[in-house]
C-alpha cells in the first residue's frame, strides 16, 4: 500500500528554547504538542494517534507521555532510531493514517542535553544496558565525533574531498541562521573561520560539528478530508523510505550512508526525481554527514559531494540546492541530539511559504527531509520524507 497523498501535515512547531533549565522533559513535550495543535487549528481531543521515540522519555516512554498529555488514542508507536526517529515516525504516522488506524497523529520530541551538561560526541558513552556490540567496540573508545571523523577521512582519501569543501556546508548554514532569531549561532562564518577553528577529531574542526541544544518540536498529520477542512496551507506526504546501515560482519564501507536505501524508496513512492526537489532539509550533525547524504540521495555522483556543496551551492537564493534554511543543526538547533524533527518542520515552512523572507525558496512546491540516527561510522538508521504543496 502506498501512502502517497493519503496524509497531510497540518501542524508543526519548534520550541524556541535552546536552554531549558526551568523545564522538565514532559513539560517540553507538552508545550511542543500545544504549539503544533494551535498551528493546526484543532483541539487535543481530536488526536487519536501518538508517536514518540522511546528514548526521549523515562518510565514507559510513549505510554507515560500519553498519560501525561491526557490523550485518548486508537494507535501509538515508540520506534527509536536515534536522530532519524522523527523522520521515521512521519512515515509510520502516514502509514497509520492511510490504513485507518488513526485520523490525526501527533509526533513530539523533547530533551535537555544542554541543561544537563552533556558534551555530545567528545567522549565514549557506555550504554546503561550493554548492546551486542559493546564488548567488541567500547574498549576502543568510540565517540560520536571520532566515528564521523573516520568517514570524513576516508572520503578525503578516496575522493579527494577537502576540509575547505566541507566548510562550505557550515558557511551555508550560517548564512541562513543569521535570519533566525532563535538560532544558537547567528554569526556568518567563512571557510577560513571553519578550517581555523580548533580540531575536535581529525579532520573535523569545532565548526564542522553541530550545536548542543535543549527544546524539541512537534508535527501533526491528518487524513486528507480533515486537512482540507482546516484553514492552513496544504502539505501532503508523497513518499517515505527507511533503511538501516550496519557493520555487515566487518565488511563496512565508510563512504556511504543508509540514504542509498531510504532515498530510492521515497523517490519511487513519490514519483519524483532528485532534480524535482526545490528545497532539502539534510541532517547536519557534522559537515561530512551532509556531503555523504547529498551524494547518496542522488543530488550528485558519489565522491562529488565536496565539489557540489562548494561556492555557496547550498545557500538559498544562489545555490543549486537550498538546504537547512533555519540554520540546521550546525547553527540553529539540534534538540535532544535528535535533529530529524526540525528537518521536517523547516521543510513544511518552506512549502507553506512561511520561511524567513530572506531564505524562502521561490516556487517551493516539492521538498525533501532526510536524516540519520546512530553513528555514520558504525551503524545507523536512515529515513527520507518527501512532501508536496497542494
Amino acid at each position: 500500500m502506498s501512502i502517497k497523498g493519503k496524509s497531510y501535515i497540518i501542524g508543526v512547531f519548534e520550541h524556541p528554547t535552546r536552554l531549558a533549565t526551568d523545564k522538565t522533559i514532559p513539560q517540553l513535550h507538552a508545550e511542543c504538542a500545544r504549539g503544533a495543535i494551535e498551528d493546526a487549528g484543532i483541539t487535543k481531543d481530536d488526536i487519536d494517534g501518538y508517536f514518540c521515540a522511546a528514548g526521549d522519555m523515562s518510565g514507559l516512554g510513549a505510554l507515560s507521555m500519553i498519560d501525561y498529555l491526557g490523550l485518548k488514542l486508537k494507535h501509538w508507536d515508540s520506534t527509536d532510531t536515534g536522530g532519524s526517529s522523527y523522520l521515521l515516525q512521519v512515515g509510520h504516522a502516514a502509514e497509520a493514517v492511510a490504513a485507518g488506524k488513526c485520523n490525526i497523529a501527533l509526533i513530539t520530541l523533547a530533551g535537555r542535553p544542554r541543561a544537563e551538561g552533556m558534551q555530545t560526541g567528545t567522549a565514549p558513552r557506555a550504554p546503561a544496558n550493554p548492546m551486542p556490540e559493546s564488548g567488541f567496540e567500547f574498549p576502543y573508545g568510540p565517540a560520536t565525533a571520532n566515528m564521523y571523523a573516520m568517514c570524513a577521512m576516508r572520503h578525503m582519501h578516496q575522493f579527494g574531498t577537502t576540509s575547505e569543501q566541507l566548510a562550505w556546508v557550515k558557511v551555508a548554514a550560517s548564512h541562513h541562521a543569521q535570519y533566525n532569531e532563535h538560532a544558537m549561532l547567528r554569526d556568518v562564518v567563512t571557510v577560513e573561520d571553519v578550517v581555523n577553528s580548533p580540531m575536535i577529531a581529525d579532520p573535523l574542526h569545532r565548526l564542522d560539528c553541530c550545536v548542543i541544544s535543549d527544546g524539541g518540536g512537534a508535527i501533526i498529520l491528518a487524513r486528507p478530508e480533515i486537512a482540507r477542512s482546516l484553514k492552513r496551507p496544504k502539505v501532503k506526504v508523497i513518499g517515505t523510505g527507511e533503511g538501516p546501515k550496519n557493520q555487515y560482519g566487518g565488511k563496512l564501507d565508510l563512504t556511504y550512508s543508509g540514504a542509498v536505501v531510504s532515498g530510492p524508496i521515497a523517490f519511487a513512492e513519490a514519483g519524483v526525481k532528485p532534480a524535482d526537489i526545490k528545497y532539502a532539509s539534510i541532517y547536519d550533525s557534522f559537515t561530512i554527514t551532509v556531503v555523504m547524504q547529498i551524494e547518496d540521495l542522488g543530488f550528485c555522483e558519489k565522491g562529488q559531494g565536496g565539489k557540489f556543496v562548494s561556492d555557496g551551492n547550498l545557500i538559498s537564493g544562489t545555490g543549486k540546492l537550498p538546504f537547512n534554511t533555519d540554520g540546521g543543526g550546525l547553527c540553529n538547533n539540534h534538540p535532544s541530539n535528535r535533529g530529524g524533527l526540525t528537518k521536517v518542520v523547516e521543510a513544511v515552512r518552506q512549502l507553506r511559504g512561511e520561511a524567513h523572507p530572506a531564505v524562502q525558496v521561490r516556487n517551493c512546491d516539492i521538498a525533501l527531509a532526510h536524516g540519520t540516527g546512530g553513528s555514520l561510522g558504525t551503524r545507523h538508521g536512515a529515513a527520507t520524507v518527501i512532501m508536496e504543496r497542494e
